[in-house]
């Protein structure tokens, strides 16, 4: 007997006959032999609904009240996936994050977990129940407010309490067979990765590909927790998400380039005139840090020799950038820079692989390739096994088919499914 953990999406979820369907996959493997835990998120849309009630009401919300709203998404989706189960005559029972033991810090928005305490979902699991548990949401340690993980906080938690209850396998159902080279919405062409490493995976988790949230992957990795990505919407083998995907015995050979991944959702900001003493760029990036805004990428350009200024390009969330602009122009007059830049029509393209460690020529031939597209880069950014680039949002998808044809990653035949809709 496995103990598997399954999480399904809001697309997976979306209305009652979708419901109805996820119930069935969830009492076949039951009826497989398995204990099941399964963590839910909203249906379909209903998050993003309840943020524009949110702003229709207020403006600026209270944190500790939005995540008090928004976490009733989980709830009713939770609730009705238990009854579609006892409708099939096995008895489940339903959790919210804080009954489930998902201990977060205080951080309303964007808590991060501390610790798991799954005493009632395991007393569940022991009486023969299916235990259900509601996704993106926790309890504060310190407040004991509820609290949300963020967006795509529902993967963290799947993943979190597979670890605790020291669970098999983690399947994580989309609306798509798995992860795939390319956003299969942009390249049709795209082919289905069988097997990928966590290292892979988190790149393209933090460079914009949806399929999985960066911090579950993560997650998985410090647990060496294998992930199965997989459709709800068929049966088909998914793709799993392992330490060493490229072992003897898988008949598989490390590619050179697992995918191409891209995020529309950043923006950049440039420091105009900033003098070029000792302790200038800690001092603003110091004051990002304190506004809790995570930097992506950075780029300085050359001091003029004239002046002694230079500039400071960075690209960071849209979502944080009127926090950012309004921190930086606090410590204008300590640092004395110039002026600021922003420019939220950008994008991110990144090729990701761990066989680009081993193959001279990846960098020329991703650059010949937007450069073939009539794409201009704007910023350049790399890792062992990843080499990002800011272009124009207009370029995106140019850039995206472009870096997947050049790598030869086109499938020859079959195209990518989309089952669902725009949501995980």
């Amino acid at each position: 007997m496995a103990l598997v953990v399954q999480k399904y999406g809001g697309s997976s979820v979306a209305d009652a006959s979708c419901i109805k369907r996820v119930a069935q996959r969830i009492v076949a493997t039951k009826k497989a032999g398995n204990d099941v835990v399964v963590i839910v998120s909203a249906m379909g849309d209903t998050t993003d609904e309840l943020l524009d009630l949110a702003e229709q009401v207020s403006p600026l919300p209270p944190g500790r009240e939005l995540d008090m709203l928004l976490t009733s998404g989980e709830r009713i989706s939770m609730a009705l996936l238990a009854m579609a189960i006892a409708n099939l005559g096995h008895e489940a029972r339903s959790f919210t994050g804080s009954q489930a033991g998902v201990i977060t810090d205080s951080t309303h928005g964007k808590a991060r977990i501390i610790d798991v305490t799954p005493g009632r979902i395991r007393e569940a699991i022991d009486q023969g129940h299916i235990a259900i548990v509601a996704g993106f949401q926790g309890v504060s340690q310190d407040t004991k407010d509820i609290t949300t993980l963020g967006r795509g906080g529902s993967d963290t938690t799947a993943v979190a309490l597979a670890a605790a209850l020291e669970a098999d396998v983690c399947e994580i159902y989309t609306d798509v067979d798995g992860v795939f080279t390319a956003d299969p919405r942009i390249v049709p062409a795209a082919q289905q990765i069988p097997r990928i490493s966590y290292d892979e995976m988190m790149e393209m988790a933090a460079c914009g590909a949806k399929i999985l949230h960066l911090r579950c992957v993560e997650y998985a990795r410090r647990f060496n927790l294998p992930i199965h990505v997989r459709s709800s919407f068929s049966t088909r083998e998914g793709t799993w998400v392992v330490s060493d995907p490229y072992t003897e015995g898988t008949e598989m050979e490390q590619p050179i380039i697992s995918g191409v991944a891209h995020d529309r959702s950043e923006a950049k900001i440039t420091v105009v005139g900033v003098p070029d003493k000792v302790g200038e760029a800690a001092a603003i990036f110091k004051t990002l840090a304190d506004a809790e805004i995570n930097i992506d990428m950075i780029v300085q350009n050359v001091s003029a020799a004239a002046t002694g200024r230079t500039d400071i390009s960075f690209t960071l969330p849209t979502a944080d950038a009127q926090t950012a602009l309004g921190a930086l122009k606090k410590i204008q007059g300590q640092i004395a820079y110039e002026s600021l830049l922003f420019d939220d029509q950008i994008g991110k393209v990144s090729l990701i692989g761990a066989g680009m460690r081993s193959h001279p020529g990846v960098t020329a031939t991703f650059f010949a390739a937007l450069a073939d597209a009539g794409v201009n880069i704007e910023m350049i950014s790399t890792s062992e096994i990843r080499i990002s680039v800011i272009v124009g949002q207009d370029g995106v998808d140019a850039a995206v088919a472009a870096a997947h044809r050049a790598f030869d990653l086109d499938a020859d035949q079959v195209e990518a499914v989309v089952y669902g809709g725009s949501g995980r």
